[in-house]
């Protein structure tokens, strides 16, 4: 019998999605998963067309392999995957590969290739994104850790990734963690498009009084522009779902939001770089806010709830939101980029930008049109500083400022919490502002902990400190 291409271990949804998915590119994929009565069921059921061979011990799963053997994790991320690797290891030689296609920390990841090189084994962190339906038909896919065992792999990923243009979503990021950085980071700027769109749901719904249909029409219509992406996409999906009494689903689903972390792990990670990650994180904050769904309710009864009137044209202010949306997320990417960027000069990485636009065009959840436009924008000026200064955003985010301002106005005005459009526009003002208010934190930092301030008149780099208390009075 011929042995299999790569073993999968874990056969939970995305695991079997993955293995269906290789499957029916032509991959032969041994299979195993701790509880032997998952393998059968997979095996008798979704799996009966296809060349998967199942395995009931490691040993057996590894003796299915071609060599160099390579292993493809599909486990809850965590001391499971330790755990597994533990396991696994002592069925290993040196020039094996072990993959961690799951959820995990990158810090994690260099933990555990370190381990695994010490065993002469290879390892490579592997961030994979589009949920189910990615891992079945092509997710996107981001590769990091040995370069040695890329080219390994690099056929079978390429093929089962999904494609855009004739180009597969899948490109090597880096060494040791930097693939899993990179989903770690793709999952930040998710967060922070899903909260813009619930603001500007949110807005329209209790600021505009418009109902799920019309709600329904306008993302519909902002798909087809610049705002396509597949988060608008299901958005206008689930406006449309009604309940099985004909009540729009949405408005009987908890407006209580969960995570599983990893949008606090980038904004984590952004404070110990010291990037102003500030629309990301306030999508973590309003996760963190909804969550307390009991203490609003009460918050609203004791303090009451601002209701203000709607009183304009609703065709501008739709066209206002609609700017404010667009520039907002141009913000978001350009947050993201930049903690990448940052992160690349501390772990010296060499991060592709151009490379990681091309990943994100298809397969995963932030897939938008205007990916296309950074990779454009990093293949003109590999070294560019931020994406608010290529010639397309900048021309992009200017023509939507005007709308932008109205609608975070308007939002105040009506009391409709928009934390994500407003931290986006401080951010812009603040980025393109020569001479911010530092001057006077750095006066009140020296005047009561000493801790020196620059000057203005002097060069960068000498610093001095002032007895403020003891003024001259000559």
């Amino acid at each position: 019998m011929p042995q299999a291409d790569i073993g999968l271990i874990g056969l939970a949804v995305m695991g079997q999605n993955l293995v269906l998915n290789m499957s029916d590119h032509g991959f032969r994929v041994a299979v195993y998963n701790r509880t032997a009565s998952r393998t059968d069921q997979f095996l008798n059921g979704l799996a009966q067309v296809g060349d998967i061979i199942p395995a009931y011990s490691l040993d057996e799963l590894v003796d299915q392999l071609s060599r160099p053997r390579k292993v493809m994790l599909m486990v809850k991320a965590g001391e499971p995957v330790d755990r597994v690797i533990a396991q696994l290891l002592p069925h290993l030689e040196p020039g094996d590969i072990i993959i961690d296609g799951g959820n995990t920390h990158f810090p994690d990841t260099e933990r555990r290739m370190l381990e695994v090189t010490g065993h002469g084994v290879r390892f490579l962190g592997l961030g994979v994104s589009g949920g189910e339906e990615g891992a079945r038909y092509g997710p996107s896919i981001m590769p990091g850790g040995d370069p040695s065992a890329w080219p390994e792999v690099q056929e079978l990923f390429q093929t089962i990734a999904a494609h855009v243009d004739g180009e597969p979503c899948c490109r090597w990021v880096g060494e040791n963690g930097a693939g899993h950085y990179v989903k770690m980071v793709h999952n930040g700027i998710e967060y922070g498009d899903m909260q813009l769109i619930c603001e500007a749901y949110h807005l329209m719904q209790a600021g505009f009084g418009l109902s799920v249909d019309e709600m329904q029409e306008i993302f519909t219509q902002w798909n087809q522009g610049v705002l396509n992406s597949y988060l608008i996409e299901i958005t206008a999906d689930i406006l449309s779902m009604r309940d099985t009494d004909d009540i729009p689903l949405l408005d009987r689903i908890l407006d209580s939001a969960a995570q599983k972390g990893t949008g606090k792990w980038t904004g984590i990670n952004a404070l110990e770089l010291g990037v102003p990650l500030t629309l990301i994180n306030e999508a973590v904050f309003s996760r963190y806010l909804s969550a307390r769904k009991d203490e609003r309710m009460r918050a609203a009864q004791r303090i009451g709830e601002h209701a203000a009137d709607f009183k304009g044209e609703r065709v501008q202010v739709i066209r206002d939101l609609h700017d404010a949306l667009y520039a907002s997320k141009i913000i978001s990417y350009a947050q993201g980029f930049m903690l990448m960027m940052e992160a690349a000069k501390n772990h010296s990485w060499k991060l592709n930008y151009g490379d990681i636009a091309l990943i994100w065009r298809g397969g995963c959840i932030i897939r938008s049109r205007f990916l296309n436009n950074i990779n454009e924008a990093y293949q003109q000026n590999p070294e560019l500083e931020n994406l608010l200064l290529d010639d397309f955003f900048l021309q992009a985010i200017q023509g939507a400022e005007a709308g932008w301002r109205r609608t975070v106005m308007l939002g105040i005005e009506l009391g409709i919490p928009m934390p994500a459009f407003s931290s986006a526009l401080a951010f812009f003002d603040g980025y393109r502002c020569s001479r911010l208010p530092a001057n006077l934190l750095q006066a009140q930092r020296d005047y009561f902990g000493a801790h020196t301030y620059e000057r203005t008149d002097r060069p960068r780099g000498e610093f001095f400190h002032t007895d403020w208390t003891h003024k001259d009075e000559t």
